[in-house]
């Protein structure tokens, strides 16, 4: 069995061409089902984010896995495959399953840490087990690679620091207030950056929005996202007498805030703590505002310092994580290896009884006078001979399958005990069976779908 993995993401494909390839929460069950029964796929996992759609499949051969999942995504969402060819990426084995365990620990994120991605891999795996759409390999690898990212995020700080200008605005205000529980925002513009600071802390906890703007128009069209209030600048003063927060960012040629304007203010303020964030390019707050007692000002610079410092520490972070990547990717290979050793091992014993039975038989045959109880005795004894037999070879079959030369190592043991035949019947019936399953899903799905009027 190979390990495949088909996908474009953020770095391969811009968003014009990843919105194409995009799966519904509805739509994902029917692919899923539809994948399942391309040839060459044995066990399939979509993973669909803003940022990545990934095809994972167990296949039988990997050009034919390769070739028959390109082709399903190209027929899935009746685009050309020549015309995404450049921006997909596939991987092989090893490198699938440590895509997988980058991706699950937020590696291969945009924001290097962030934990989202982790519950989409989740949530992906229990819907393919739902659907029956997994199977021994990746009911594994799955887990392991939801174990592993919980583990990554829990011993090492990769999620601990803000790598974003908007997110380390959070982290300051924190450090001010400890809690935005109960504090209003003042927001001076209607800029996007303005709009994804407040955002944030609206969402840690910030009770009151108000929105200042030149014009009031864009003012109640910013404060309607966060059921705030509006104003025009010319009211400035008494927005910055109520704010906790101010967020400012107005494209203005000059200080909208000057000192000699919030020096009367902040004594009417009485001991109150201001955060002023200026994200502005030029500047919109007065640098001597950090001047005033109980003002804590920070501008695009100070912010983008932080991140930069955080990064830093994330990709520190990171190192450790690929390190527990390595070793758990060792620890599959050992477990997958092993998967080979499972079938050759009950054909060994199926043989090994057949021979038993039929031993037993002749004696039956020759000795008819014996007792039922010395039948027994019998059968219990040579039983036990045929498993002592068997269980040194078992045991070293075992080790050296998890070695380079495992796959050559499991193929001369099938041909030392000559079971070619009892595995090749056990193949042709798993494919009856497939066969047999495949025709009455799709009988039933027949019966099912909706007639026409």
């Amino acid at each position: 069995m190979e390990i495949l993995v088909l996908g474009l993401n953020y770095k391969t494909a811009p968003v014009e061409i990843r919105e194409k390839f995009t799966f519904g929460d509805d739509s994902t069950p029917r692919a899923l089902h539809l994948l399942s029964q391309t040839k060459s796929v044995v066990e399939s996992v979509i993973l669909g984010t803003c940022n990545r759609t990934e095809i994972y499949v167990v296949c039988d051969q990997l050009h034919t896995g390769r070739f028959y999942t390109r082709n399903f995504l190209a027929e899935w969402f009746g685009v050309d495959r020549e015309s995404f060819q450049e921006h997909l990426y596939v991987k092989e084995n090893d490198e699938a399953i440590r895509h997988l365990f980058r991706v699950a620990c937020g590696l291969d994120s945009m924001v290097m840490g962030e934990t989202q991605i982790l519950g989409q891999v989740r949530d992906a795996f229990l819907l393919a087990q739902q659907h029956e759409t997994t199977g021994t390999v990746f009911n594994t690898l799955f887990k392991q690679a939801i174990t592993l990212a919980k583990r990554a995020h829990t011993e090492t700080g990769i999620g601990q620091n803000a790598v974003s200008v908007s997110y380390a605005a959070i982290e300051l205000g924190k450090k001010i207030f400890g809690s935005f529980r109960d504090k209003s925002v003042l927001i001076l513009g209607a800029g996007k950056m303005s709009e994804l600071t407040a955002k944030h802390l609206h969402a840690n906890g910030v009770s009151r929005v108000r929105v200042a703007n030149r014009t009031l128009q864009r003012a109640e069209l910013l404060a309607r996202k966060f059921k705030g209030e509006s104003c025009t600048l010319d009211h400035l003063a008494e927005a910055l007498l109520e704010a906790d927060i101010v967020i400012s960012s107005t494209g203005a040629p000059g200080y909208v805030v000057t000192y000699e304007q919030l020096k009367p203010i902040v004594k009417q303020r009485k001991h109150r703590p201001l955060f002023m964030v200026d994200i502005a390019v030029p500047r919109d707050l007065d640098p001597r505002l950090h001047d005033l007692d109980n003002v804590y000002l920070y501008d695009i610079d100070d912010l983008e310092g932080i991140v930069e410092n955080n990064l830093r520490e994330r990709s520190q972070e990171a190192e450790r994580i690929e390190d527990m990547i390595a070793e758990e990717l060792v620890a599959f290979k050992n477990w997958l290896n092993t998967l080979g050793v499972v079938p050759l091992i009950s054909a060994l014993r199926e043989k090994a009884f057949v021979i038993h039975a039929d031993a037993m038989r002749k004696i039956e045959n020759k000795l008819p006078d014996l007792t039922e109880r010395e039948l027994h005795i019998i059968r219990k004894h040579t039983r036990g001979i045929i498993n002592q037999l068997l269980h040194d070879p078992v045991v070293r079959l075992k080790e050296l399958a998890v070695q380079k030369s495992g796959e050559e190592v499991l193929e001369i043991f099938s041909t030392i005990f000559a079971l070619e035949g009892i595995l090749e019947r056990r193949q042709q019936e798993a494919q009856w069976a497939e066969e047999k399953a495949r025709s009455t899903s799709a009988r039933e799905s027949a019966v099912a779908a909706p007639t026409g009027e």
